[in-house]
C-alpha cells in the first residue's frame, strides 16, 4: 500500500516508542502487528503507550478513540486523526 510521507513518518516514531515500552527490535513491528496477540500488551501496557503517544505527538486521544486500537496502524491512524484535528 502506498501511505503518505506524513503517515510513514508518525509510523517510525510510533514504532520507534512501542520498541522502548515492549523491549522489541523495528524489525518485529509492522502496521499489522497487533499489540495484544504479538506483543502480548495488557490494558496498563496500552495506557503506558497512549501517554508516552501523547507526549510525543502533542496529542490527547480519547477514551473511545484507544478503545478502537488493536495494531500498531490503528495507533498510526489514531495519531493522524488527532494531529489533523490540532
Amino acid at each position: 500500500m502506498n501511505y503518505s510521507k506524513e503517515f510513514e513518518e508518525v509510523f517510525e516514531k510510533v514504532r520507534g516508542i512501542i520498541c522502548e515500552n515492549f523491549g522489541t527490535e523495528e524489525s518485529d513491528i509492522t502496521l499489522a502487528t497487533s499489540l495484544f496477540d504479538d506483543l502480548d500488551a495488557d490494558s496498563l501496557d496500552l495506557v503506558d503507550l497512549v501517554s508516552a503517544i501523547e507526549y510525543e505527538f502533542d496529542i490527547e486521544a480519547t477514551d473511545d478513540a484507544v478503545e478502537k486500537i488493536n495494531t500498531v496502524e490503528d495507533v498510526v491512524n489514531c495519531v493522524m486523526d488527532f494531529m489533523q484535528e490540532k
